[in-house]
């Protein structure tokens, strides 16, 4: 019975946790009329929320074993290229509403963060296998944290023309397997734990890539480098920030 109350609690956590990156879109309720300079800058900001998440990344995984972090962050790599090839092969894709190269990114970002998303419903799994009270609180820092990340996948997504529901309901899809993994990893805490150094390495290795090779060059086609350069380092002193001060992570 106290297994059973245990999965629950980690079930619930976990989902609170994907249900948080929806709220992500919310800013884009303000924002009627997106033009070209607007969508370089969101381009810009959203890459540099992401390199902020992958320094996080990087930095969490490292702390549990360099190596394994570093190994992950090579198969990240692999896998995105990979994934690039296979999705370039054509542009009949339809996501979110988008077609086209703009779907090709859709779906890069969207299996990007999804697979991120693995590592985070490892961790808290194993948090809870820490204690109640750890758990909470990873789950809660996590779930802050996933709101950010929902706003990078929306500033991708919306002002390409993906309507802000389905924007918010992507995000939180993106988001999905942290539940399904959380409650595996409560349970059965010594098997996962050695690999949340790779789960943080690959996703911040994807991360990486796609900041350098899609968001840039397209902030860089609308605005001018100052500019793009300003809004990645706002964006990254941002949630920097915030990871440091408000979730003391």
């Amino acid at each position: 019975m106290v297994i059973e109350t245990g999965v629950w609690i980690v079930l619930l956590g976990a989902t609170v946790t994907a249900v948080a990156t929806g709220l992500g879109a919310l800013p884009f309720l303000f924002v009627r009329d997106i033009g070209d300079w607007w969508l370089g800058v969101f381009n810009a900001a959203a890459g540099g929320l992401m390199l902020a998440a992958s320094h996080s990344l990087i930095a969490e995984g490292s702390m549990l074993s360099t190596g394994r972090t570093l190994i992950g962050i090579l198969v990240g790599l692999a896998l995105i290229l990979g994934a690039n090839t296979f999705i370039s092969r054509g542009d009949d894709h339809d996501v979110a509403e988008l077609a086209g190269a703009d779907a090709r990114k859709a779906l890069l970002i969207l299996g990007i963060m999804t697979a991120h998303s693995f590592a985070e419903g490892v961790g808290v799994g194993v948090s809870y296998g820490g204690g109640d009270e750890l758990g909470a609180f990873i789950t809660a820092a996590i779930a802050v944290h996933n709101i950010p990340e929902g706003l990078a996948i929306s500033l991708v997504l919306v002002p390409r023309g993906t309507p802000l529901w389905k924007a918010a309901g992507w995000s939180i899809f993106t988001s999905l397997p942290q539940p399904l993994m959380a409650v595996p990893a409560f349970l059965f805490v010594l098997v996962f734990e050695p690999f949340l150094p790779i789960g943080f390495g690959l996703a911040a290795g994807a991360m990486i890539w796609m900041v350098f090779a899609e968001l840039i060059p397209d902030a860089l086609e609308d605005v001018p480098g100052p500019t793009a350069g300003a809004a990645v380092t706002l964006a990254f002193a941002a949630l920097f920030a915030f990871q440091h001060f408000v979730l003391h992570v």
